[in-house]
């Protein structure tokens, strides 16, 4: 099938709710078949997910994040991460948000993948990251910002994830680009 026969055009768009986080719109578009349609659109920055890996006595184990997330009102352990600054580029917002949740410094660090969390109404990317050769410092929080830093096993996170605390659906695309890049 021709791709242009799937294909909506953007007529206009229109702001209808502004946020710290994130930014509503009313994208007004043509069909293939020249029908006007309505939909509604998230727009908010682009993040990182990042997955540091650290060698300890016991072996590899993931460096997460336990906090309270408040649109599901239950603790979460997750694979630190946060959105981009204007202007960022992604690997720098990456080791910047390793430092600032958990304080770690990576000596190496590469992407691993990005995705449309949900392509059919957000407009942003979450890009992700693969952290190693850490190096131990002092987390920079935000005011808003309370999480606590674990070291984690690679199989308690492959075997826990889907159930609580590992309930961010993100975490688990984060653990199969890791694992995916294992074999």
């Amino acid at each position: 099938m021709n791709t242009k026969e799937l294909t909506w055009k953007e007529e206009s768009r229109k702001k209808v709710f502004d946020s710290r986080v994130f930014s509503v719109y009313e994208s007004y578009c043509k069909s293939p078949h020249d029908e006007l349609g309505t939909f509604t659109i998230l727009d908010a920055a682009d993040w990182a997910i990042i997955v540091p890996v650290v060698q300890t006595a016991e072996g590899k184990k993931f460096v997460m994040v336990r906090q309270w997330r408040h649109g599901s009102q239950t603790m979460s352990l997750e694979f630190p991460g946060g959105v981009f600054e204007p202007g960022e580029n992604p690997q720098d917002a990456a080791v910047r948000e390793l430092r600032e949740e958990t304080g770690y410094k990576p000596g190496s660090i590469r992407k691993l993948g990005e995705f449309s969390p949900n392509p059919a109404i957000m407009a942003n990317k979450v890009h992700f990251f693969l952290a190693e050769d850490l190096a131990a410092g002092s987390q920079n929080l935000d005011a808003d910002e309370f999480v606590a830093v674990e070291l984690v096993s690679i199989e308690a996170v492959n075997k826990g994830m889907g159930k609580p605390p590992y309930i961010h659906a993100l975490m688990g695309s984060a653990l199969a680009l890791y694992l995916q890049q294992q074999r």
